[in-house]
């Protein structure tokens, strides 16, 4: 989506996208890193404002996603099935494979193997498996920012 990638600086993608929704905090006792959002893509900055974690929630009733215009977003319909999406990688010539890790209880995944890109999906009793989160994976970045180190 366009300048979010894992590891893209912070103030190339607000220039591009507009400001995003200030989600809070990931910790109680941090400031950073924090969570934003554009829509339904919620994005964990550090420190050094670089994109740590890309995540989108999908299991809404639609889905919004920032649009080509800086502070707007689009909506798309939710309910995204397991079929459609291996049927799109499919298409694409996207190779996949199911995610073992992730695959428990009442829910199933699956990893596009180029981007490493993880969805998870709720099976729902009765019904296809329906999209619930989208995530690409952290490249474990290691902040270059310098913080106060205390000691107890």
């Amino acid at each position: 989506m366009g300048p979010v990638v894992t590891g893209a600086d912070w103030n190339e993608v607000t220039t591009a996208l507009g400001e995003p929704r200030d989600v809070g905090t990931m910790s109680r006792r941090r400031k950073w890193p924090r969570l934003f959002a554009y829509g339904d893509l919620e994005l964990s900055v550090c420190r050094c404002r670089k994109i740590v974690l890309i995540c989108i929630q999908t299991w809404r009733d639609v889905i919004e996603l920032p649009s080509s215009v800086p502070g707007e977003t689009q909506v798309f319909p939710a309910a995204v099935t397991f079929q459609n999406v291996t049927q799109a990688l499919d298409q694409v010539g996207c190779p996949w494979q199911p995610d073992a890790s992730l695959t428990f209880g009442d829910q199933c995944a699956l990893t596009a193997l180029p981007s490493r890109a993880t969805f998870v999906f709720e099976i729902v009793q009765g019904a296809e498996p329906v999209l619930n989160v989208v995530g690409l994976p952290s490249d474990f970045h290691d902040c270059p920012v310098q913080t106060r180190q205390t000691t107890p």
